[in-house]
């Protein structure tokens, strides 16, 4: 059996959508004890830190799922580029990852603060240019060369940029979890801890739609049903 470069981005593709889900689900749990009033301030943060760590897997595999697939795109001709514009695609990509492990790495500091506002910032730009590629496309206005019986992947581009719409948002809540602690390190903190339920309860009910739509994509991509 001779194992080619499709199947080998499709087994990563397939580890990059296990470690987003699987993350997601996992700082949700965590959850739970980080906003726990009842809990010493040191366990919270303990579970903080836990939730960072196990997040920052499914921040890899958000990341990785989007050059894979841009990757088996061109193979299968749906991104009408050779192969020449791979390299400095996954050179951008590979730009992105780091610092987004360079964010993780000094989360509990301020230039972690400001080093993940501009992981934030390229989302601003990408997730446009994601469903306006997407929506294009599965019109028949291009610019993928996608049509009847490979429109699962247009669907699946905009499938994950809405994804990253509702990622930003838990994005927004695990920063705020810093600025948060630090002030609830100063001491009992009524405003803060209203606070932190109230983006807690948010972020619970994002997680949802967020898993739902996961699931969805994988879907597309598995079963490939138009």
């Amino acid at each position: 059996m001779i194992i080619g470069e499709i199947e080998v981005l499709r087994w990563l593709h397939i580890l990059a959508m296990v470690y987003w889900l699987g993350g997601e689900w996992g700082v949700f749990q965590t959850s739970y004890n980080v906003v726990n009033p009842r809990l010493s301030l040191d366990e919270r943060r303990r579970h903080m830190e836990t939730a960072y760590r196990i997040d920052i897997l499914a921040r890899t595999g958000i990341i990785l799922l989007l050059p894979l697939g841009l990757h088996m795109g061109t193979l299968y001709g749906f991104v009408p580029l050779d192969r020449a514009w791979l390299a400095p695609m996954w050179g951008v990509f590979i730009a992105w990852l780091s610092l987004t492990w360079a964010a993780f790495f000094q989360h509990e500091t301020d230039l972690g603060i400001r080093l993940t506002k501009i992981d934030e910032a390229l989302r601003y730009i990408l997730i446009p240019a994601l469903l306006i590629v997407g929506v294009a496309s599965l019109l028949d206005q291009g610019p993928l060369a996608v049509g009847e019986g490979t429109l699962w992947y247009p669907a699946k581009i905009t499938v994950y940029g809405l994804m990253l719409v509702i990622g930003l948002g838990l994005r927004f809540i695990m920063r705020a979890w810093t600025t948060r602690f630090r002030r609830l390190a100063e001491g009992p903190n009524p405003r803060e801890e209203a606070a932190l339920k109230r983006e807690i309860a948010i972020g619970r009910g994002l997680a949802y739609v967020y898993w739902i739509g996961i699931a969805s994509a994988a879907f597309l991509g598995a079963v490939k049903p138009f």
